[in-house]
Order: structure tokens, then C-alpha cells, then sequence
């Protein structure tokens, strides 16, 4: 924490950090952060009671308001994100077991081909892609929904987990769709499928606004009626036009 830093009292509310200072507390001298507030209002927070402190954050970087001492705002405030926090964990709890309920597709074991693909790629697994994959492998062949989510940073192979993913669900007769956030990233996916799955009789296909709508039309018809496979694309694979066969 600089000086200058908005931070957050657990009883106070938040403040702007002004430094450290040494303070006289009947005989006994003792360090302490001094914190100040709107109106000029003034906290002193031993450093023993550091704990009680937090840096401000804001995803927006937004300068926020003082809080006033001795008014009941920061305890409406507070009060009012325990019951938000409240409602989304109630939300997400429902959420968890409905989905936990719900009887998923359960797809078969690895077939020759699927050990073909995955022994044909050009490196050598890392331990986790290796862990990873058959994690991934094991949540679709059991009876519940996957709900996964696979994080590593660039060029750690979540592409390639997500290549042998579909091609083990085009495997079983199913359509895949992979969303991603660009048109560029489409286009980079759309080839890298293409590259590894060109040994085997699954039809790839990109949909996004590089495409004519001439084109779009096209692929959108073709998903309808199961002749794609696996549809990579921006977020035109959400419109209410788009179709699938067996998703």
C-alpha cells in the first residue's frame, strides 16, 4: 500500500492511506497507519490491528467516496453485499444441483481412432495436458453433464485437449461447437482443427463474419441437418437461427 491508496476499514469504511505514524496513548508510544476520511475525519489503526485493513480494488480503476465516521452508511453498505452474496450463493447452489440431478449423455470409451489422433500429435504430452485430457475423457463418458473448466497458460496445449474433446464426441455421433471471442481466433482454430483431424472423416467448419451471408446461410442449413461435425465460431454461433441436428 502506497500513500495516497484508497483502503477499506472492516468498521470504518473506506478511507485514503496517509502513512504510518507514531502515536502517544498515555505513556505507551505505538506505530500506527493513519487513515483518513470524508469531512476531515481522521482513523489511527495499530499495527497490531493490520488485519482490520484491505487495499481498495476496482476492476475499473473508479475513484471512490469517503466514507463519513460516525454515520451508518458503511453498515447499509455492508449489509446490502451480504445479502447479494447471500441470494448468488443461494443461485448458484440451486444451480449446482440441478445440474448434479440432470442425467447427461454418457459417451463411449476411447475407440482405435481416438488413440490414433492423440498418438499422432507432434509433441510429447506435458504431465497435466496428459492428466487433463483424461480427466476431460472420463467426465464425458460418465452419466452427468461435464461442467469443467481448463485453465494453462499459452502453449500449454488446451487447444489440443479440446481437439481429442470433440473428436471423441464426433466419435459417438455428436456435433460440437467451439465458441471463441474473435474472428481471428475462429479462423486460427478452424485451421488447427483442420490440420489435425485431416486423417479422418469429420467435417470442420468456421461461422463468423468473415464468411459471406451467402455462405453462413449455407453452413447454418448444413448444421441443421447434421452434415458439420465440429462448427467453430464467434459469438454468431448463439444466434436464434442456428441450429443443430445433435448437439
Amino acid at each position: 500500500i502506497q500513500k495516497g491508496d484508497y483502503i477499506v476499514h472492516e468498521s470504518f469504511g473506506i478511507g485514503r492511506y496517509i502513512g504510518l505514524e507514531t502515536i502517544k496513548i498515555g505513556m505507551v508510544e505505538q506505530e500506527s497507519i493513519k487513515i483518513q476520511y470524508a469531512g476531515d475525519g481522521i482513523v489511527y489503526v495499530n499495527m497490531n490491528y493490520l488485519s482490520l485493513v484491505k487495499k481498495y480494488s476496482s476492476a475499473d480503476n473508479v475513484q471512490p467516496q469517503l466514507s463519513v465516521i460516525g454515520s451508518n452508511e458503511w453498515s447499509k453498505t455492508k449489509s446490502r453485499v451480504k445479502t447479494k452474496i447471500k441470494e448468488a450463493a443461494r443461485d448458484l447452489i440451486n444451480i449446482y444441483a440441478k445440474r448434479k440431478a440432470a442425467t447427461g449423455f454418457s459417451f463411449s470409451g476411447d475407440s482405435i481412432w481416438q488413440k490414433e489422433l492423440e498418438a499422432s500429435f507432434f509433441y510429447e504430452d506435458t504431465p497435466d495436458q496428459e492428466k487433463v485430457t483424461e480427466e476431460v475423457k472420463t467426465d464425458m463418458e460418465s452419466c452427468n453433464p461435464m461442467d469443467r473448466l481448463v485453465c494453462g497458460d499459452v502453449g500449454f496445449g488446451k487447444t489440443e485437449i479440446a481437439v481429442r474433446a470433440a473428436f471423441k464426441a464426433v466419435s459417438d455421433n455428436k456435433q460440437v461447437a467451439l465458441l471463441v471471442p474473435t474472428t481471428i481466433l475462429a479462423e486460427q482454430h478452424f485451421n488447427t482443427f483442420i490440420n489435425r483431424l485431416n486423417q479422418f472423416p469429420v467435417k470442420v467448419h468456421v461461422l463468423s463474419r468473415f464468411q459471406s451471408a451467402a455462405r453462413q446461410k449455407e453452413t447454418i442449413a448444413s448444421l441443421k441437418e447434421g452434415k458439420i461435425d465440429i462448427i467453430i465460431g464467434t459469438h454468431r454461433l448463439l444466434s436464434k437461427d442456428v441450429e443443430f441436428k445433435d448437439l
